[in-house]
């Protein structure tokens, strides 16, 4: 099969899977083209930034634009020039909690003129059960020869750079040939690959964020039953998991979001006719927790005279990503109780209402840890702390 001179094209490739996913690629040696309607976001990483917090990437992403090895781009024909498209767009969730099958599908049906046959086509991000086979059926319809697999994303925000290299990558293939050259592809990143059907994998990628999202859940409740007896939910769970290796990984309890855990249980959910009692037991004790703290808090305070500061807006430590963080649900919630509500986060740029740490630490009259950020863990104030999170050693139980 001919080169076309691109290896690699990521559709969807400056955002938080795609980016690091292409650099990734071109770190390796492969020619790499980046596919993004984000004209911003294309202009800031021709220019040799990181359009978001990724641990080590900018300076990577300045190595390989300098060996020109990788470029981004808004013009949707440099699919065509590659050997391989990599689909960096997920199934969405609309405000009803319903998720939307045919999107994926949607979104290539309007470059589908750019495909060509002899292509390998790699689904990326998170899919509804059946996608893969809706993308195959997509390809049929066009007459195109092009071997479609899923080859789902496994990183954790932020540590991308190293994980792409060191996490075994599962390739849900259909034939043997598009086995063969999705295992090819990736062998350029991690030297482990695990090979399923494109339903086993899309599976496997729903069954991940729901495990991860349960156990956090389970982490909550203990978290609740042991504050609603007055007692410390993170000095219990040190104790038992000491030199414990079958409780080791019960985690601390925390306020559970972002973009993927919630949205694919519900996915999981709704693709098993709603039938996912422990999934849906999770978004209650999860999602719940802010109106747990708020009303926990307000058993001794009057909120209703109070300002409350949050500390750290994104939905995790380190990181300046806001999508579905729970600091946002708690601070609705405030806003409605309290009388004023302060919010700050050093890493955060997309909120005008955030206001410097200094001024939340000299008006509020109550403070209450969002995101688990490191900078906090040092603070010294003299108002009370609601810290869930465990991170200041001063911090008061709701």
């Amino acid at each position: 099969m001919a080169s076309t001179g691109v290896d690699v094209a990521v559709m969807g490739g400056a955002g938080r899977v795609g980016l690091p996913l292409g650099i990734a690629f071109a770190k390796s040696g492969s020619i790499v083209v980046l596919y993004d309607r984000d004209e911003s976001a294309v202009a800031t990483i021709n220019d040799g930034l990181m359009p978001f917090r990724e641990h080590g990437a900018e300076p990577v992403l300045r190595e390989v634009l300098a060996s020109g090895t990788l470029a981004a781009t808004t013009d949707p024909s440099s699919l065509g020039s590659s050997d391989a498209v990599v689909v960096v767009i997920g199934t969405p969730v609309d405000a009803h909690l319903n998720p939307d099958p045919w999107s994926v599908r949607s979104s290539l049906e309007e470059v589908s003129g750019h495909l060509r046959d002899g292509q390998l086509l790699v689904l990326r991000s998170t899919l509804f059960p059946g996608s893969t086979a809706l993308i195959e059926q997509l390809v049929s319809d066009n007459n195109l020869e092009i071997d479609v697999v899923f080859c789902p994303e496994r990183i954790s925000e932020g540590n991308a750079m190293a994980e792409l290299f060191e996490l075994p990558q599962i390739v849900g293939a259909r034939t043997h040939r598009s086995k063969k050259r999705a295992e090819e592809l990736f062998r350029r990143l991690t030297p482990e690959i695990v090979h399923l059907t494109p339903e086993e994998a899309e599976l496997a990628k729903l069954f991940t964020n729901a495990w991860r999202y349960i156990k956090f859940a389970t982490a909550n409740q203990l978290y609740m039953i042991a504050n609603n007896y007055g007692l410390d939910y993170e000095r219990i769970r040190q104790g038992l998991t000491h030199g414990y290796e079958r409780a080791k990984d019960l985690p601390r309890a925390g306020l559970t979001a972002g973009p993927c855990l919630f949205k694919d249980t519900i996915q999981l959910a709704a693709f098993n006719d709603n039938n996912f009692t422990l999934g849906n037991a999770a978004m209650m004790v999860n999602e719940g927790l802010p109106l747990y703290i708020v009303s926990r808090v307000e058993r001794s305070i009057d909120l209703g005279s109070k300002t409350v500061g949050i500390l750290g807006m994104a939905f995790k430590a380190e990181s300046d990503d806001i999508r579905s963080s729970l600091s946002y649900k708690l601070k609705r919630i405030l806003r409605y109780r309290a009388r004023r509500v302060l919010t700050t986060d050093p890493y955060v740029t997309v909120d005008p209402e955030l206001v410097p740490l200094h001024a939340v630490l000299a008006e509020s009259d109550l403070l209450i840890v969002g995101a688990p950020h490191s900078v906090y863990a040092e603070l010294k104030p003299n108002q009370p702390v609601i810290d869930i999170w465990n991170l200041m050693a001063r911090g008061v139980r709701a």
